[in-house]
């Protein structure tokens, strides 16, 4: 069978064994046909709580937390949606849109056009948040379970904060939207640091599409419980990156609902483990580098057999990236076991040892083969992965190896299907 794997903006097909081959994909939704009229609803309309203007005041600061260019949310659609909402009420000098990039590098002001729009740009001022830069952050305190809590300033000293995301499962953090946006997304490297660190992401609850009892939520719930969301607004999305559905109001009861949506969408039940899983990382932006692809390998890691095959089909148009330390911590030990022995022996967390930590788990539990057209095959294996060109013959091979029961499952979608072990 021909399979169209997500990968960069174009896809790639690749040839698999029909009678030997799964194909597992999100439960498919309609984009809805008015997707602006969605997200007006759902500021008009919340899950909980008033509406957003009634919740603003002429002569209030408002700050606007989104997402960076890693991730496909909708800005071009969600912003202007929220702009127009506010400016019958606020001047917009007083509005703010900060881009929480957590501690990804900032967008560029042309990835900024193609993410909000040149109008939005026109309309109000926009900044990207910057981790790293104490001056532009103020402390909150000891939040959650001995977090030490630094913010972005112009998002603590807003009279009003709007939080808008999309929502889908996360790999330690169970769902993403909602108080991510908060922290990591507008937290100083610090706190970002003891949020990610070794105990917390190596505790079994920090996965998919758990949130209650995992130790990263917990306590990105609880920042952003005690610092404050004035209003916040996720959407759910479908395969094409198009929304399902908007869900607004209170925080916690926004997000409750939208990751319930999420999860009727993304959480796929398979009947065992296969020897070989085909997964991606949902094709651009997501796949845009290797750091990002990690999500991929992890959503195959809970459905292959021990020292089973994961191929990972993303593009890495941006490298490792080179900014960041999750090359140089890759290349810091000799195998994944040391990687992952290193990690858990430091008394503090590194920058991206949280991505790198991830990985390793993954390469203790199965092979994992990469096909990145932005990677050579030699940066592929100082990373402890195997380059492969061609996905159809590797996975063709691999199944012979393993013997006539063997079975292949594909995830054309990567992280937007999270498949779990039906019994479980």
């Amino acid at each position: 069978m021909l399979v169209d794997l997500a990968y960069g903006t174009n896809g790639l097909e690749v040839e698999l064994p029909t009678s030997r081959t799964v194909v597992v994909a999100p439960t498919h939704r309609p984009s809805v046909p008015d997707p602006a009229g969605e997200v007006q609803r759902a500021l008009r309309e919340p899950v909980s709580g008033p509406p957003l203007t009634a919740r603003v005041r002429r002569g209030q600061r408002v700050a606007i937390a989104i997402c960076d260019g890693t991730r496909p949310q909708p800005r071009d659609i969600v912003v202007p949606v929220v702009l127009d909402e506010l400016e019958a009420i606020v001047d917009l000098d007083d509005v703010v849109v900060l881009v929480a990039t957590g501690t990804h590098r900032g967008n560029t002001p042309e990835e900024l056009e193609a993410m909000l729009g040149a109008s939005v740009l026109s309309r109000v001022r926009v900044v990207n948040h910057d981790a790293r830069d104490d001056a532009s952050l103020a402390d909150v305190g000891v939040l959650g379970d001995g977090v030490p809590v630094k913010l972005n300033r112009e998002w603590v000293e807003a009279d009003v904060r709007i939080t808008t995301g999309f929502v889908e499962p996360h790999f330690f953090a169970g769902f993403s939207g909602g108080p991510k946006l908060v922290a990591p997304g507008l937290a100083g490297l610090e706190t970002t640091l003891v949020l990610h660190d070794a105990r917390r992401i190596g505790d079994p609850r920090a996965t998919w599409g758990v949130i209650q009892g995992n130790p990263v939520h917990d306590d990105v719930r609880a920042i952003a419980a005690a610092t404050g969301v004035d209003y916040a607004c996720d959407v759910v999305l479908n395969r094409e990156q198009q929304i399902v559905s908007a869900f607004g109001g209170d925080l916690a009861e926004m997000h409750a609902a939208a990751c319930a949506a999420s999860r009727e969408v993304a959480m796929q039940p398979v009947p065992h483990r296969f020897g070989v899983v085909v997964t991606t990382n949902s094709g651009f932006p997501l796949d845009q580098n290797l750091y990002q692809a990690v999500k991929g390998m992890s959503a195959a890691a809970g459905i292959v057999e021990r020292d089973g095959l994961v191929v990972v089909a993303a593009e890495c148009r941006d490298g490792f990236p080179d900014h960041g330390s999750y090359r140089e911590l890759l290349a810091s030990a000799a195998s994944p076991r040391r990687l992952l022995d290193d990690i858990m022996s430091r008394p503090h967390a590194y920058p991206d040892q949280w991505q790198v930590q991830v990985q390793a788990q993954v390469q203790l539990r199965a092979r994992v083969a990469v096909h990145a057209d932005g990677l050579s095959a030699e940066e592929l294996r100082t990373a402890h992965l195997e380059p492969v060109a061609d996905i159809g013959a590797l996975v063709e091979a691999e199944l012979d190896r393993l013997g006539r029961d063997a079975m292949c499952c594909v995830l054309p979608e990567g992280p937007q299907t999270i498949p779990y072990l039906a019994q479980s």
